[in-house]
């Protein structure tokens, strides 16, 4: 790596551009410094001892159905919201520790960790919530959608009762120049990625940990673009999209710009996932449904598509392993067979799709992720093991991760997620078997 040391020789004038490349190299540096204090490089991460949800995502046979939530860190965990009672929000996400504890909340010995200051981090590490109660086949990081509007220099707040606040929205197309160059991005989220490193640690190899993908009060992943655009026009929830929508009416030319730049953002946000530990990438587009066929193609699909390519060819430009990844596209019904070409190892469901008539659409080339109900967990234990069933029958052995239509809410019983997960297990070891 350059040492950025040598731009401050005598009498060298500097100008921006070499001014944000050396900001970006001294914090490369910081990270990497950091990492390797806490024995926290990529070389040292323990090997992976169940394997079965990666194995279901490339394809491959598997002894059962490999099963995890969305959401699964979440409201729901009596212990999460004891943990998220400390600190607000977007101090909580931007913690390594506090999001490691949030991923897998599953308490071990304490001991010291050294971390930048500036990331805001606790003294003391927890290790590991979802993973302390249930058999789950694989881990999502804890993190929020909107981290990287606010790394484009965005101010978004959390307001209580009410979700996510953008105080100054994109009204016009002239904001557009208020956004930051893309490219800083990534320099912006160096705590996403120590966060990645640390729960990868901590995970030890139980199941592999998925990188960020999704819509915002998920709180886990990471959106598309035409996702994070809504929350940034909108400037908040919306029940309509028409904000944004009429963006895409009035101002065709400014919103493909705007969605080029955050697919300029989120590429190598990725990329720096995989990099730091990530073992597979999920990806929503949550507001899909509001689009419709034709908006979807024109908006959103290019953009879906162009991720998907361009991450894959980053980590083999960065000579990191491919890594799986999952589009779900929630209310997109109707772009089932695009989703599936997109170049995405795994095509996410919600509970709206039948299961036959999905893998009747897309084929045999892709993996299914889904699709209970996520009102069903408010069903009997019984109950929910009968609906297992049926939706395990229904998808097949094959080419298939469990999962819920969408995610956890947070009034639902821990007991009855714990259902779910051992139901998944134990059917589709019967229905191997048979």
């Amino acid at each position: 790596m350059a040492n950025p040391l040598v731009y401050f020789r005598k009498g060298r004038s500097l100008d921006w551009g070499r001014l944000k490349f050396m900001c970006v190299l001294i914090l490369r540096a910081v990270t990497e410094f950091t990492m390797e204090a806490n024995g926290l490089g990529s070389q040292n991460f323990p090997e992976l001892k169940n394997d079965t949800f990666l194995r279901a995502a490339w394809g491959e046979e598997t002894d059962y159905t490999p099963v995890w939530c969305m959401r699964q860190a979440g409201r729901y965990l009596p212990e999460f919201r004891e943990t998220r009672a400390t600190q607000d929000f977007f101090s909580t996400c931007r913690s390594p520790e506090a999001c490691c504890e949030l991923t897998l909340q599953v308490r071990g010995p304490q001991r010291e960790v050294f971390m930048p200051t500036a990331c805001h981090l606790a003294t003391r590490f927890h290790s590991l919530q979802p993973l302390r109660r249930f058999p789950l086949d694989a881990a999502i990081i804890f993190s929020d959608i909107l981290v990287v509007p606010q790394a484009l220099g965005m101010e978004v707040t959390m307001v209580p009762g009410k979700g996510p606040s953008f105080p100054e929205p994109l009204r016009e197309e002239r904001d557009l120049e208020r956004l930051r160059d893309p490219e800083v991005v990534t320099s912006e989220l160096g705590y996403v990625f120590q966060a990645i490193t640390l729960t990868r640690q901590q995970l030890a190899g139980r199941v592999p940990l998925i990188g960020f993908a999704g819509a915002p009060v998920i709180w886990e992943k990471q959106g598309i673009g035409w996702t994070l655009m809504t929350y940034m026009v909108e400037g908040g929830s919306s029940s309509t999209m028409a904000q944004s929508k009429r963006w895409l009416y009035q101002r065709p030319q400014a919103s493909h710009q705007l969605l080029r730049i955050l697919t300029d953002a989120l590429v190598p946000y990725l990329v720096g996932q995989v990099a730091a530990g990530a073992q597979a990438l999920q990806l929503f587009e949550s507001h899909a449904g509001h689009l419709g066929p034709q908006l979807f193609n024109k908006f959103a699909l290019p953009y879906i598509r162009d991720v998907a390519k361009r991450v894959k060819a980053r980590l083999q430009e960065a000579g990191l392993a491919p890594v799986p990844m999952i589009i779900f596209a929630k209310d997109g019904h109707f772009a089932l067979e695009e989703l599936a070409q997109a170049g995405y190892e795994v095509v996410g469901l919600d509970w709206t799709v039948a299961p036959k008539k999905a893998r009747e659409r897309v084929g045999k080339s892709v993996t299914l992720q889904g699709n209970l109900d996520p009102c069903a967990l408010y069903a009997s234990e019984e109950e929910i093991g009968r609906l297992v069933q049926q939706m395990l029958d229904d998808f097949g052995p094959k080419r298939y991760i469990a999962n819920l239509g969408h995610g956890l809410y947070p009034d639902m019983d821990p007991e009855h997620v714990g259902a779910f997960v051992d139901a998944v297990h134990r059917h589709s070891r019967l229905l191997r078997q048979n």
